[in-house]
Parts: structure tokens; C-alpha cells; sequence
């Protein structure tokens, strides 16, 4: 699958294990099949990558590049819940931007990196079509975003009060609510762990198994 690649065939002299590379961008395409010309990075297809590099006896660590610009909530989810669950050494690096989903995509690897030049967009949950109004569907709404809250808060340093406070801010997306935050600013407010380059994120990586295997 294009999602995902070995980096390189051998072992690097003095470093232990090979790293995968995950990349996840545009949308997140689930259930509902989204237009061939948008990119789109499918769940089917991820899912079971993340099961075969946990499983892997040669593949020690995951590297996840991340530049989206939204997709399924739910699917969203379902990765960042695989890849917070992995024992193996899991790291994040943001590049260009990590819009809507791409947030608890972050956050979900064992250490995150935002490149000083990428952004995240923080904006509450969003349907797209017909959307009955109903109370039972504002409650739908809450509780899906409630999801997404809770699991970027216990994936991150950021407090729940800030993470609501930039989700709901009014000065800050034209004709929207939600907040647009760079390199050193999602550093600062808990959000992601380190500003770093691709040689940070596999750094950590190669320390990381080192450590495990020792």
C-alpha cells in the first residue's frame, strides 16, 4: 500500500532495528468515499499497516508524517486509538499542517514534533449534508467532540480548558470558530511535545529502541 514504506533495506551502522514510515494526508476517507481527484489516506488500509508493524519482528519503531486537512472523525479516531496503543516506539512530525483530525493524530504517538513552519487548525466537530435539527443530534455532536477532547488532553499536556478555549474562539478563522496555531505556539500550550525536524523525530526513534532492546 502507498501509505506506507520501509526506510531503507539494511540496518544503519550503530543503530538497532528498521523504522516504518506511515504518512497521513489530505483527508481521512472512512466510510463514505470521497471523490477521486481529493487525496485521501484510507483507514482500511492503515488499520492492519499498524497491526503488521506492531507485530513485526524486524520493524522496531513508527515514524507518522502527518499533513491533513480533515476527513472522518470516526475513522480518524479509530487510527489514533491503534497507534496510542502500540508498544512499539511510535513518533508524530506535523508538516504543513494538521487540520481537524490530524489533532489527535499527533497526539497519539509516543512523542510529537511540529516542524517550526507547519500549523494545526483546532475547530469543533463539523458534518458535512443534511443534518437534522433535532436535540438528539446536537447531543450526538457533544458527545463525538467530548470524544475527541478527552482522548487529545490524555495524549497531550494541553489543559481541557485551553484546548476549549482555542476550539471555540471567535477572532481567529474567517467566517468560522476554532484557532490556527504554529510551530513554537502548539509547543508552548501543551499541545505537542518538541519543534523538530525529520532528523529529531528518527533520533528519538533510534534512542528509544535502543532503550527497549537494552
Amino acid at each position: 500500500m502507498e501509505e506506507i514504506t520501509q526506510l531503507g533495506s539494511t540496518q544503519p551502522q550503530g543503530r538497532e532495528g528498521m523504522i516504518h514510515c506511515l504518512t497521513i494526508v489530505g483527508q481521512v476517507e472512512g466510510h463514505q468515499i470521497l471523490p477521486e481527484d481529493n487525496k485521501t489516506t484510507k483507514y482500511e488500509h492503515v488499520m492492519p499497516l499498524l497491526a503488521a508493524v506492531e507485530e513485526s519482528e524486524e520493524m522496531k519503531g513508527l515514524l507518522i508524517l502527518l499533513n491533513t486537512v480533515g476527513g472522518d472523525v470516526e475513522a480518524g479516531l479509530g487510527i489514533a486509538e491503534l497507534i496510542a496503543g502500540m508498544k512499539k516506539p511510535t513518533v508524530s512530525l506535523i508538516l504543513g499542517g494538521g487540520h481537524s483530525i490530524g489533532v489527535p493524530l499527533a497526539v497519539a504517538a509516543s512523542r510529537s514534533f511540529i516542524a517550526p513552519s507547519a500549523a494545526m487548525t483546532i475547530h469543533p466537530v463539523r458534518l458535512n449534508g443534511v443534518v437534522i435539527g433535532v436535540p438528539q443530534t446536537y447531543n450526538y455532536f457533544a458527545r463525538i467532540q467530548e470524544r475527541i477532547v478527552g482522548f487529545v488532553t490524555g495524549h497531550s499536556s494541553i489543559s481541557r480548558e485551553r484546548y476549549n478555549e482555542l476550539m471555540m474562539a471567535t477572532d481567529e478563522l474567517a467566517n468560522d470558530v476554532g484557532s490556527v496555531i504554529y510551530g513554537q505556539e502548539a509547543v508552548s500550550c501543551g499541545l505537542i511535545d518538541s519543534i523538530g525536524t525529520l532528523s529529531d523525530a528518527l533520533d528519538y526513534l533510534h534512542n528509544e529502541i535502543k532503550r527497549q532492546a537494552h
